[in-house]
This record gives structure tokens, C-alpha cells and sequence, in this order.
């Protein structure tokens, strides 16, 4: 990765961020705080990884992304919109009567989603049906899905990894966003996960475990992903909830609440000013 192709991203996840503020703020309602600590994951995704046209976004040799998470819709909106799928200025209708931008996913109504999610742990199930069919077409498509920290507390999602393994995904990227928080609290103290590598590798899958926020250990573990033969590969990032609004990081209380008019105002501050920052390097 060049020095201009990661600065690009740092912006580009920074705008995304500033998506998530604006949107949750304009529904008062949302999950700012996990759509926050994947803004990095989206950001990749849509502007490096994923084979995408916006144009296009049924064509049939798409990457298709599942988020599992569905609940941190907002963040996935902002990179949609910031890739060329809908209008920027449609963020603002998120939970909307009459909006096409729901609560969670939907795969009917919004360009560029390729599975209605929400309910945790079948995304990912989901993400599975999409690679076996793959394979058994003949289409050359990878298929991504992201989940949380929490949601692996699910029983689906280790019967979807035993399937992962038994059916050699190895079309199948599953990436875990383990910011340490969930909606009850710290996850090791409501059902704890861990060690979540070790766990993933008992089921078969290949893993590495990154920094979220770093996009070089981006790169290199999506790089890794596509030469793994014969089995699915897992990326768990350990993330800060909340990353880039000081008032939010690690508070488990902006897991769904929306920021108000003043700390709308505090957070887009910060965003700007992290922006010109950016911009300046």
C-alpha cells in the first residue's frame, strides 16, 4: 500500500465516521458505536477490496458483503453512499417513514446490500449459503461478512463455522469486530467469547488477529485471506467502540443511542478537524 492510497482511505474512513454522526443524529436513533469501530473494515471493503460497481451493483461476479451486525447499518450506509451507491445527502433519512434506508439492511430496497440482516447471529449463515452456491456455479465471487464481538455468543454462528469448515469455504471471509462491548456491557463479563482465535481455529477456520484501525494490517490479512486453499479464513480486529468521537470511545452507552444537537455538534467538530488534518498530510 502506497503512502497516497493510505491516506485516501484515512479520509475516506474519517468521512464515513462523519456519515454515522449525521445519520444517527437526523433518525435520533441508531448504533453509532459499532458502526464507528468498523469504519476502517468498511472503508476497505468498499474502496479497496471488494469487487463492486456501483453502476452495476447486481452483476452477478459482484463480492458479495453480509452484515451480519446489521444493527451498525449506519456505518455501512456511509460507505455505500461515499462509494457512489446513493446519494450522500440520503443518510440524513435513516429510520425515516418512508425512507429506503431502514433500521438494518434491506436487500430489496437499498443498491449495493446483498442481504437483509438484523437478526444477530444469521448473517453469517447467510454469507455461508452465498459461498457454497458460489462454488457450485462456478462463480468466481468471494463473499465477506462482519460480525460483533457479542453476536458470537450465538449458538448459529458456530453451527455456520462448523458448515464454513465441512464445506471448504474457502471463498469465505468472516471478520469479527471485537471491540470489547456489547448493548449489557462488556462481553467477557455478559457471556464471554474469549479466546476468540483460538476458538475460530478449533472449528476449522484459518485466522489472524489485527488492529482494526490500521489499514496496512488491513491489507495484509485480506491479502492472506485470498490465498488460503480449502478451508474459510477469519480476521478478528480488536477495535475501539465508538473510535473517533472522544465522548463515545469504550462508553457502552453509545452502543444504540444517537447524539443530540450539541453532541452532534462537539462530535462533527472533532471529525473536521481530524479531516484537515488528514487532508494536510
Amino acid at each position: 500500500m502506497t503512502a497516497t492510497e493510505k491516506k485516501a482511505l484515512m479520509v475516506n474512513a474519517c468521512k464515513v465516521r462523519m456519515g454515522i454522526i449525521e445519520s444517527t443524529h437526523a433518525a435520533k436513533a441508531g448504533h453509532p458505536g459499532g458502526s464507528l469501530s468498523s469504519a476502517e473494515l468498511f472503508t476497505y471493503l468498499y474502496f479497496k477490496e471488494l469487487n463492486v460497481d456501483p453502476k452495476d451493483p447486481r452483476k452477478r461476479d459482484r463480492d458479495r458483503f453480509v452484515l451480519s451486525k446489521g444493527h451498525c447499518a449506519p456505518g455501512l450506509y456511509a460507505a455505500l453512499a461515499l462509494r457512489g451507491f446513493f446519494p450522500w445527502e440520503d443518510l440524513k433519512t435513516l429510520r425515516h417513514i418512508d425512507s429506503y434506508l431502514q433500521g438494518h439492511p434491506d436487500m430489496k430496497s437499498i443498491p449495493g446490500v446483498d442481504m437483509s440482516t438484523g437478526s444477530l447471529g444469521q448473517g453469517v449463515s447467510a454469507a455461508c449459503g452465498m459461498a457454497l452456491a458460489a462454488k457450485r456455479q462456478a462463480n468466481p465471487c468471494r463473499v465477506y461478512t462482519l460480525l460483533g464481538d457479542g453476536e458470537i455468543q450465538e449458538g448459529q454462528v458456530w453451527e455456520a463455522m462448523m458448515f464454513a469448515h465441512h464445506y471448504k469455504l474457502d471463498n469465505l471471509c468472516v471478520v469479527i469486530d471485537n471491540n470489547g462491548l456489547q448493548i449489557d456491557g462488556p462481553v467477557d463479563q455478559v457471556m464471554s467469547p474469549y479466546p476468540i482465535p483460538d476458538k475460530l481455529r478449533a472449528f476449522g477456520l484459518e485466522t489472524v488477529e489485527i488492529d482494526g484501525h490500521d489499514f496496512e494490517a488491513l491489507e495484509g490479512a485480506f491479502d492472506r485471506a485470498r490465498t488460503v486453499k480449502g478451508r474459510p479464513f477469519a480476521i478478528v480486529m480488536r477495535t475501539t467502540k465508538g473510535k473517533g468521537v472522544s465522548y463515545m470511545e469504550n462508553q457502552v452507552g453509545w452502543h444504540g443511542k444517537a447524539p443530540n444537537d450539541e453532541q452532534c455538534g462537539i462530535a462533527l467538530e472533532e471529525l473536521n478537524a481530524e479531516l484537515a488534518r488528514l487532508e494536510a498530510m
